[in-house]
């Protein structure tokens, strides 16, 4: 169940809450993909059977959307995933309840809401990426700036920012980077309005993105490394660089969804995907990277090698936070699609 449209995402959940096998049942809203969300489902009802793991895969800004227009009827229990500065907003507007599981004080104390409502589970960096079939690796971007070539004219595809978590964090990188060299968001749009006539195309989902991507309808995208990984193991021609300049680290969380029908049994999931186990098991079949700051040599060989690689941008969440609604309807406004007719 990929990035299925709205009605097709109702017709789904209602069908799936047709079937009575007796079992408990547990509602994910997620943007991981069918990959990490099979692989939990399996897992958790493996070890839960009297619980049956439903979930719904869309975007990070859908899922926000989405629980705020089912805030007086809940139909989620755990919201599974996105940017941490997403979750806050929906701290804010009454969307989650407070559960602490016992893995939380494993989790850097930036990692977790102040008042138990989500906590960082994952850790996922985005980072210019490349068809290496159609792109020599000497001739790759190796800077963000390196974006901005005329080569790369009508040659970038991005994933539409307004309906992406990952994109909204890139955006609120390059526009919290200028507020702190200059004092100003001025640059960070300016840089934006720059790529904006780069770009061929903002693309709806991932999916799409990446097919066009190995099609070489685009050459080079922004896009996080769990997804880019997965491309490669599939055998897709993708590479990807982490910019020494700094590469934006998203702490991907996890809540209990307010008014939960069966908030036991998502007390119960919460728990359970961040064990060690689970996130060991997700870094090695699913290339996520864990939140947990305990693991280290348990950590398989790629983790450690992108520990050691990656350099982590410096990120004022708490301004990223509180602008990032403001800067991202400025970009639409201003800039979006405007780049072409200059």
């Amino acid at each position: 169940m990929r990035r299925l449209p709205l009605l097709s995402l109702l017709l789904v959940a209602g069908l799936l809450s047709c079937r009575r096998d007796g079992r408990t049942p547990l509602v994910l809203y997620s943007p991981h993909g069918r990959d990490l969300l099979g692989l939990v489902e399996k897992e958790f009802e493996a070890a839960h059977p009297e619980i049956d793991v439903r979930w719904l895969d869309m975007g990070s800004q859908e899922i926000y959307d989405r629980l705020r227009s089912e805030k007086a009827n809940p139909q989620a229990d755990v919201w599974y995933g996105g940017p941490d500065t997403i979750f806050a907003r929906g701290a804010r507007d009454g969307l989650l309840a407070a559960y602490r599981p016992t893995w939380a004080e494993h989790v850097a104390p930036e990692s977790r809401h102040p008042g138990n409502l989500y906590f960082g589970l994952y850790r996922t960096p985005a980072m210019p990426v490349y068809n290496d079939r159609l792109v020599k690796a000497e001739d790759a971007p190796r800077e963000w700036d390196d974006l901005l070539d005329p080569k790369w004219k009508g040659k970038i595809l991005i994933r539409d920012p307004l309906a992406s978590g990952t994109m909204r964090a890139v955006w609120g990188f390059v526009l919290s980077r200028s507020v702190r060299e200059t004092g100003s968001a001025d640059a960070g749009f300016a840089w934006l309005s720059r790529l904006d006539a780069q770009t061929k195309e903002y693309v709806f989902n991932p999916i799409l993105m990446y097919e066009k991507l190995i099609r070489g309808e685009g050459l080079v995208t922004i896009w996080d490394l769990p997804d880019t990984l997965l491309e490669r193991q599939r055998g897709s021609p993708l590479q990807y660089v982490f910019p020494k300049s700094g590469t934006p680290v998203i702490d991907d969380a996890i809540g209990l969804v307010a008014g939960s029908r069966h908030a036991d049994a998502a007390r119960l999931f919460i728990e359970f995907v961040g064990d060690k186990r689970l996130q060991r098991l997700a870094a090695e079949k699913t290339f996520r990277l864990p939140a947990r700051t305990d693991l280290g040599d348990e950590l398989p060989a790629w983790a450690r090698d992108v520990e050691r690689a990656m350099v982590p941008a410096p990120m004022d969440w708490e301004l990223i936070d509180r602008e990032g609604s403001a800067w991202m309807a400025t970009w639409d406004r201003t800039i979006r699609g405007k780049g072409r007719t200059r």
